[in-house]
């Protein structure tokens, strides 16, 4: 498969730069992948297409201010660092201009309340900084980090809470789970007076989500690790839910993988977490999920393969065709789909 195979022409004022007012105020393309049906909705329908006994499964991370703007000491060249991955006081970071961080480099934030020393390099752009501090770290990150918005918005959010779900609450992710930005909580209690079960597992939104293909052959790509967590309460109502045959519903691409990468390595939802870096396309066969709620994504982005294994290419390719024709919002802050 060609990466190409994938692309889309997206005029550039259908990308969504602002939030709704209303988060469940935005469209959405219902696909019924059996048939081959598009169909145009508001999303607060999604309460008449989930039903008694479906669980719905949300990734409940929450975003990070992981953008940090600093400087290289001794040159004072200007450095930017997304925060991807922790261990301990170490974080695995993409570097914009990664060829002035060697090894040993010290990049300083905020006068010096944060220090980043590179502990090793990585291809790619990536590096390993060491942070120095003192007190608390996600304190001082919160005075001195930026929300990382993608960079297709150029304008800028008067509310950070609106790049976050309402249920987020595991901090971790360096970019929204956004599938999940149009739920409010009315309509999720509107989903549990009508019998829809709600669980949450973690995925922290890294490089593996957003990543674009790095190959023209799409088989060749290589997915970037993601932290991952489920309890044992949310893995045995989904246990429950296969056994009874009830449908079993992802808020996302990121839940997505989180359920399709556990039920893979252990045949059945068990508590666990690990690290992940499972590559959904064209061919895979779900085990996990019966259906998707997610929204518009990248031309030739794993996203879009994602939702392509699931509901066919030619289904996909072709509601997006419907989706520019009938203006809908794309991406982040865009409209939804819910494919089943």
């Amino acid at each position: 498969m060609d990466k190409k195979d994938f692309y889309f022409e997206l005029p550039h004022e259908l990308i969504a730069q602002t939030p709704l007012v209303d988060r469940s105020a935005s469209r959405m393309m219902v696909v019924n992948k059996t048939i081959g049906s598009i169909q145009d909705h508001n999303f607060t329908e999604i309460i008449d297409y989930l039903h008694e006994g479906d669980v719905l499964v949300r990734n409940d991370s929450r975003v990070i201010p992981a953008r940090l703007i600093g400087t290289k000491e001794i040159t004072n060249a200007h450095v930017e660092l997304l925060l991807l991955r922790q261990t301990g006081d170490v974080w695995e970071c993409l570097v914009g201009n990664a060829k002035v961080i060697k090894l040993d480099t010290i990049v300083s934030f905020g006068d010096g309340r944060l220090k980043a020393k590179c502990v090793k390099v990585k291809d790619g752009g990536l590096r390993d900084f060491l942070m120095i501090y003192k007190g608390m770290f996600y304190a001082i990150l919160d005075s001195l980090g930026q929300v990382p918005l993608p960079p297709y918005i150029t304008e800028k959010l008067a509310d950070g809470e609106r790049y976050q779900t309402v249920y987020a609450k595991v901090l971790g992710s360096s970019a929204a789970p956004t599938a999940g930005l149009h739920f409010t909580k009315t309509i999720f209690d509107q989903l549990k007076a009508k019998g829809v079960k709600i669980v949450d597992i973690t995925l922290h939104v890294g490089l593996g989500t957003f990543k674009p293909l790095s190959e023209d052959d799409v088989l060749e790509h290589k997915m970037h690790e993601e932290y991952y967590m489920m309890s044992q309460e949310t893995a045995d109502i989904l246990n429950l839910a296969k056994r009874e045959k009830r449908r079993i519903i992802s808020v996302g691409t990121t839940s997505t993988r989180t359920l399709e990468t556990i039920i893979a390595k252990y045949g059945t939802f068990c508590a666990s977490s690990g690290m992940t870096d499972i590559y959904i396309y064209p061919g895979y066969e779900f085990k996990a999920i019966d259906a998707l709620i997610t929204n518009f994504h990248l031309p030739e982005s794993t996203l879009i393969l994602l939702v392509s294994a699931l509901a066919g290419k030619d289904l996909i390719l072709s509601s997006y065709q419907h989706a520019i024709k009938e203006r809908y919002r794309f991406f982040s802050f865009g409209d939804a789909m819910f494919i089943y």
